[in-house]
């Protein structure tokens, strides 16, 4: 995405960079470790390979995420976070740590 196309505020920056459901669990499982397509969307309950295609895709021209093809047959391609992609991980933490404590004290 080019910088002229970015809201001016950062939140919403953030928010259109990785602000949908399924670009937030993409990320929470790439935290973890590489995947292969297939295994993410096993792991993404009720992703269509459609929308799972469009957000990694999305992801990997914003530079948060890479895909790295192996020369082997037949080819085996995977997903990982990238060095900018790992600067998001305290975001995260963040976020997990505020839906653990909202869980365990305001819901009757």
């Amino acid at each position: 995405m080019l910088k002229k196309e970015l809201p001016d505020c950062p939140v919403a920056t953030t928010v259109q960079l990785i602000g949908n459901k399924w670009k937030l669990l993409i990320l929470r499982n790439l935290l973890v470790r590489p995947w292969r397509f297939n295994e993410l969307q096993k792991s993404l309950d009720g992703i269509s390979q459609k929308v799972l295609t469009e957000s990694l895709r999305s992801m990997e021209s914003d530079g948060i995420v890479i895909r790295t093809v192996y020369a082997e047959v037949p080819p085996r391609v995977e997903y990982s976070l990238s060095e900018l992609g790992e600067t998001l991980r305290p975001i995260l933490d963040a976020m997990q740590a505020w839906g653990t404590d909202y869980k365990q004290n305001n819901i009757s």
